[in-house]
């Protein structure tokens, strides 16, 4: 199997499992026997957030895109997604303020690696 068809075959898969896992936590944890207190459904959401990354990093690499440029894309769409569920579980009230320090760095590395895409 080439490179090309496998990272393809990944990506549909990491894009399921990301959406079932940030959209539809519950589900996904029930469907692994699991219950689903709002501590597992807040990490569920943040393994989504990481699946959608690794599906997006993996749908650029097949392309003609350079490899840094789809990992740099990738990572700043993980972290990116990572900040972005730790405000809303904030905001919600499922977490403490304490998860702040997370968002900040996860929000500097996002800044990082989309930085890195601009050309000199």
């Amino acid at each position: 199997m080439t490179f090309a068809t496998i990272a393809l075959i990944a990506a549909i898969a990491t894009l399921g499992l990301g959406l079932g896992f940030l959209f539809s936590s519950t589900t996904m944890l029930k469907q692994w026997g699991m219950q689903a207190p709002n501590e597992a459904k807040v990490m569920s959401r943040r393994i989504g957030a990481v699946y959608l990354g690794l599906s997006t990093m993996l749908s650029l690499a097949r392309t003609s895109m350079p490899t840094t440029e789809a990992i740099a894309i990738g990572g700043a769409v993980i972290t990116g997604l990572l900040a972005i569920s730790g405000l809303y579980e904030l905001k919600s009230g499922r977490v403490s303020k304490g998860i702040l320090i997370s968002t900040v760095v996860e929000t500097l590395i996002t800044i990082g690696f989309l930085s890195s895409l601009i050309k000199q």
